[in-house]
């Protein structure tokens, strides 16, 4: 057993520290503000490479695996950026190239993973459904085969980064599902080019007005009538399940990465006021009842990135990773979000001021425990897949 992190990782984490310590809180407080994307961070990110992080060496990228990511991902996050602004790195080096890389055709991977690798190009991935929510099985968007070509009708909702993205990952059923056998089967994954299909009036998004994470819009997408061609299939026509899960497990650890990224700018909040407030001739963190919370949160944290990179290391070696993501993603949201109460509650009052970034911490720490999937069905996971216990659907 060996804890330490690789040299490669531990390069990322220093080169994702080097362009974000010339970005302070106040950056990512304006950025949030004034609901734009954080342009000079992305440029950064582009022009040192790490936008290609997953994407193999042939194809113009670093040739690194998800572990690498979640460093990349947690750093970016807990330079202040919190979770709204760090799933912007999540889009496309983690849902695009990494899915491309695994599952893409030739063809697609010669012709995206370069962009992709330089910030040419940027993704993102359309899953839930307004009638679907949590069962992925249940999406109802449907590709219908015409000759050469499908014909895709359907509603997405909660698609994060439409706005930028040049490629959309979009899942479908080409079966129904009340004929499909096994379940699983009959769901196919589509790469679509949105500019284009945005031009033919076949796809359109509203963006959702949102509490937090307003660097990057989340909207409800429509599909009329898309035409796309068959060679845009990724995977095997049918068998897009396969590909989803090998998305919902890195999903599930980037996430995580970004609730522990989190839990670390809201500790580090919470302990700086702590060491500056003095109430009754002393710093409000020489009182246990200030301290010993924000120790509690600092032990969770590390439980939490250990079973995030154990989870992570799982998948690049293509090991079974399913019960250590999910576990990574319930103990990071929910050390996230004690972090950011830990953090409001030493404020006391001055929490509720817009001087400090308590507000935004908290809004962003509780995202992780409704998204991408609820507590409730990682815990579901947890009873039933590992523990035996009866299903409750």
């Amino acid at each position: 057993m060996d804890f330490s992190l690789p040299e490669s990782a531990q390069a990322v984490r220093e080169g994702i520290a080097g362009i974000c310590s010339r970005y302070d809180m106040a950056y990512w407080e304006r950025c949030e503000t004034e609901k734009r994307w954080p342009e000079e961070v992305w440029a950064e990110l582009a022009a040192g490479g790490w936008l290609g992080l997953a994407v193999p060496e042939e194809y113009g990228g670093a040739g690194q695996g998800l572990l690498e990511l979640a460093v990349a991902t947690e750093t970016l996050a807990a330079s202040g950026a919190a979770g709204g602004s760090a799933f912007v790195y999540v889009l496309t080096p983690g849902f695009g190239a990494l899915t491309l890389a695994r599952h893409g055709s030739d063809e697609q991977r010669a012709e995206l993973l370069p962009k992709l690798a330089t910030g040419e190009a940027e993704t993102c991935f359309a899953l839930t459904e307004p009638d679907a929510g949590s069962n992925s099985l249940a999406v109802s968007t449907f590709a219908r085969r015409d000759g050469s070509d499908f014909l895709i009708n359907g509603r997405k909702i909660w698609i994060t980064g439409v706005q930028r993205a040049t490629w959309m990952l979009l899942v479908t059923r080409t079966v129904p599902a009340a004929e499909a056998r096994p379940r699983t089967h009959g769901m196919t994954v589509f790469l679509v080019n949105v500019p284009e299909a945005v031009a033919s009036g076949r796809l359109d998004y509203r963006p959702i007005p949102k509490m937090g994470a307003n660097t990057t819009p989340s909207n409800m997408v429509f599909v009329d009538d898309l035409r796309v061609p068959e060679s845009s299939v990724v995977g095997e026509l049918h068998g897009g399940a396969a590909v989803l899960w090998d998305v919902l497990n890195p999903e599930r650890i980037l996430l995580g990465a970004s609730s522990l990224g989190v839990a670390e700018v809201a500790l580090r909040v919470g302990v700086g006021y702590a060491k500056e407030r003095s109430v009754f001739g002393r710093p409000i963190g020489a009182n246990q009842a200030i301290a010993f919370p924000l120790a509690q949160v600092k032990a969770k944290i590390e439980l939490a990135r250990l079973m995030l990179h154990k989870a992570a290391w799982s998948f690049d070696r293509r090991l079974p990773c399913g019960t250590d993501a999910n576990i990574a993603k319930l103990t990071a949201s929910q050390a996230a979000w004690e972090a950011a109460d830990a953090a409001f509650q030493t404020h006391g009052g001055m929490a509720y001021s817009l001087e400090y970034p308590v507000a935004r911490l908290l809004a962003d720490a509780r995202i992780g425990r409704i998204a991408p999937v609820t507590e409730e069905l990682l815990l579901n996971y947890l009873a039933t897949q590992v523990l035996g216990l009866p299903r409750s659907f």
